[in-house]
C-alpha cells in the first residue's frame, strides 16, 4: 500500500483568467535570469509568504499588484496580511516596487511597477539591475511624430471642360493702405499653464496627500518657477517635493511652500560661459525611485536595502516578522464565522 505524504504548504490557487491587469506601464514586471520553476520554490519561506509568492510568480507581466486585488484572489488572508507578506518577500529578495518617469518635458508622468524575481536576489544585484533598467529607458528612442498625409491631388479635368467658357475670374482685391505709424495687428497667441504650475497641479496625482487647489497652485507658482529658473527639471522638482512625506499631511499647501523655500537648489553658473566646460552637456539620467514596500516612501535603490526605507528596515530588524497563523487556526476561525452567520440568520 502506497504511503501518502502530506505537505504543510498551502495549495496556491490557480490564476483566474479574469484576473485584472494594470494600466499599460504599471503592474508586475519579471526580472531576467530567473531559474526554472521547481517544486521546492520558496521552500525556505514561511507558509503565508510561500502561499503569496507562489501566486504572484504565476501572474503574467502587467498584472495588477495592488494589495487590494491580491487579497481578493487569496481568500485565506486579508489586505493587512498580504501587505506584510509582500514586505517579507521584499526582504527575502524576491521583489522591488519602483516609480519611474515616462515621457518628456511637461508630458512626463510617473508609473508604478513591481519587479519580481522567482530567484532570490541580494541588494547588490537589485541595485545593479535597476541601474541597468534606468539606462535602457534613457536610451530608448522617442517615438516619432506622425507625418501628416499630403493633401489630396485634384482630379484631372477633361479637355472639353477646360475649353468651356466660365465666369470671369474675380480680380484681386486691393488692401487699403495703412497709416504710416499703424502697426500690423497680430492674432493673440493663447497661453497655457506654465511648467511650474503644471508640476504643482500634478502633485496630487502622484500622491493623494499633496492635492492642491487651483488657487494653491497659483500662489506657489512663483516659488516653483525659481527652481526651474535654476536649471532643475520638473522631475527633480516633483521627486524632491514628494520624498519622505509624513504619514498624514494636514496642510498640503503649507508643507509644499515650506519645502520650496527650504530646499531651493543653488544657482549654478551658465555652462556655456564656464571655461573648460562644454556647452552641450547631456541632461542628467533620470533614475528609478524604489518605493519602500512597507510605507511607500521613495528613494534611490541603494538607500532602501531589502526594499525598505531606514525607519521601516530598523523596525523590521528590531521586532522581526510576526509568525503567520497556522492552517488549523485559519480553519477554526472560518468555522467560527460560519456559526455566527448561522445564528444571525432570521428564523
Amino acid at each position: 500500500m502506497a504511503t501518502q505524504h502530506f505537505s504543510s504548504a498551502l495549495h496556491t490557487p490557480a490564476v483566474s483568467n479574469a484576473y485584472p491587469m494594470a494600466k499599460p506601464g504599471y503592474g508586475k514586471r519579471s526580472a531576467p535570469g530567473q531559474q526554472a520553476r521547481a517544486r521546492d520554490d520558496f521552500a525556505l519561506l514561511p507558509t503565508r509568504e510561500r502561499y503569496v509568492a507562489g501566486f504572484v510568480d504565476h501572474l503574467p507581466d502587467g498584472a495588477s499588484m495592488s494589495v487590494k486585488q491580491l487579497a481578493k484572489q487569496l481568500p485565506l488572508y486579508g489586505q493587512q496580511a498580504i501587505s506584510t507578506a509582500l514586505k517579507a518577500l521584499s526582504v527575502a529578495g524576491h521583489l522591488r516596487r519602483v516609480r519611474c518617469p515616462v515621457g518628456a518635458g511637461d508630458e512626463t508622468r510617473w508609473v508604478f511597477r513591481t519587479f519580481w524575481s522567482r530567484t532570490a536576489r541580494d541588494n547588490e544585484w537589485w541595485n545593479t539591475y535597476l541601474a541597468t533598467e534606468t539606462a535602457s529607458q534613457s536610451a530608448a528612442p522617442t517615438p516619432a511624430r506622425e507625418t501628416p498625409a499630403p493633401p489630396p491631388t485634384r482630379p484631372e479635368v477633361p479637355a472639353s471642360a477646360q475649353q468651356a467658357p466660365g465666369p470671369a475670374p474675380v480680380p484681386p482685391q486691393r488692401t487699403p493702405p495703412q497709416a504710416p505709424d499703424a502697426e500690423p495687428t497680430q492674432p493673440a497667441q493663447p497661453t497655457g499653464p506654465s511648467p511650474a504650475y503644471l508640476a504643482l497641479a500634478r502633485l496630487g496625482r502622484n500622491d493623494i496627500r499633496l492635492g492642491l487647489s487651483a488657487d494653491d497652485c497659483t500662489t506657489l507658482e512663483p516659488l516653483a518657477k525659481q527652481w526651474l529658473d535654476r536649471g532643475v527639471t520638473t522631475d527633480y522638482l516633483t521627486s524632491t517635493l514628494t520624498a519622505g512625506l509624513p504619514a498624514q499631511v494636514d496642510s498640503p499647501v503649507g508643507l509644499i511652500r515650506r519645502r520650496l523655500i527650504d530646499k531651493l537648489p543653488p544657482r549654478l553658473p551658465d555652462t556655456a560661459s564656464t571655461a573648460g566646460t562644454p556647452a552641450n552637456t547631456p541632461a542628467p539620467t533620470r533614475r528609478l525611485l524604489v518605493e519602500c514596500t512597507d510605507c511607500g516612501r521613495p528613494g534611490q535603490p541603494e538607500a532602501l536595502p531589502d526594499g525598505l526605507c531606514r525607519p521601516c528596515h530598523q523596525t523590521h530588524t528590531t521586532h522581526g516578522p510576526t509568525a503567520p497563523p497556522e492552517p488549523t487556526q485559519i480553519a477554526a476561525v472560518k468555522a467560527h464565522m460560519t456559526n455566527l452567520r448561522t445564528l444571525l440568520k432570521p428564523v
